[in-house]
């Protein structure tokens, strides 16, 4: 898969590409970056990419020349990548979101910067996406969050295909609880399921224990989850009061 990287910082982007799993994904031809330097894009001596407000108000707002210009540069008209502009206005970026983007061959991710771009730039990109709501300096973070999100599930990327597919969110679900030696750390033990070598009751476990940490920590994803009845009746169960004897 190849990234279009549209930025007025490229270098950013040189120490998490250069490393761990993005790295690995480069190598064995999985993943492409291309950056695109806005400045490049600008056609006066200076190199200006940002200008005052119309009508006032704080901050520096992004030219359309420049940008617009990086953007055409990902890709003709014929045939152009997804463009998606990262900004707080997007649509909140979830696990089906980058389950769909690791499906395209091709995804350019626009950086915005300063106070924000000028409203013109909007209708040349396809969408606006968010992965949060609070303020960052540009837009560069959030699409190293995209990046390594999306990366993740493109085939090829990660060492082994379970990695991705038993991880947080792939079902609308948190995940399990990972153990691994010593057996026992300052009077911890680890689950005696996980011991028994029984794939079956290791599995079972495995589902409850999501189930109930979703349930707990964050109910509303719960509600938007995909459950079955015996998902419900684990559920049910847990809460439900421990018998007393005698």
């Amino acid at each position: 898969m190849r990234f279009h990287l549209v930025t007025l910082f490229p270098a950013f982007f040189d120490s998490a590409l250069s490393t761990t799993m993005l790295q690995k994904g480069q190598e064995r031809g999985a993943l492409e970056f291309v950056r695109y330097n806005i400045r490049d894009y600008a056609t006066d001596k200076h190199r200006v990419t940002d200008d005052t407000p119309y009508g006032g108000g704080p901050g520096m707002v992004m030219k359309p020349e420049p940008l617009v210009a990086a953007i055409e540069a990902t890709g003709d008209a014929a045939a152009r990548p997804r463009r998606v502009l990262l900004s707080p206005q997007g649509r909140p970026f979830t696990q089906p979101i980058a389950a769909e983007f690791a499906r395209l061959p091709e995804l350019v991710l626009v950086c915005g910067r300063y106070e924000g771009v000028d409203e013109r730039v909007r209708s040349y990109v396809d969408e606006e996406l968010s992965i949060g709501d609070y303020v960052l300096s540009g837009g560069e973070v959030a699409a190293l969050v995209v990046i390594d999100v999306v990366s993740r599930l493109v085939p090829g990327v990660l060492g082994a295909a379970e990695s991705a597919i038993e991880e947080s969110f792939r079902d609308g679900l948190l995940e399990y609880p990972h153990y691994t030696r010593p057996p026992e750390f300052r009077g911890q033990p680890v689950p005696a399921v996980l011991l028994s070598g029984d794939h079956e009751a290791i599995r079972r476990w495995r589902r409850a224990q999501s189930l109930q940490r979703t349930a707990a920590r964050r109910p509303d994803l719960l509600a938007r989850a995909q459950v079955t009845d015996a998902d419900r009746a684990i559920l049910a169960a847990a809460e439900r009061p421990p018998r007393r004897h005698g």
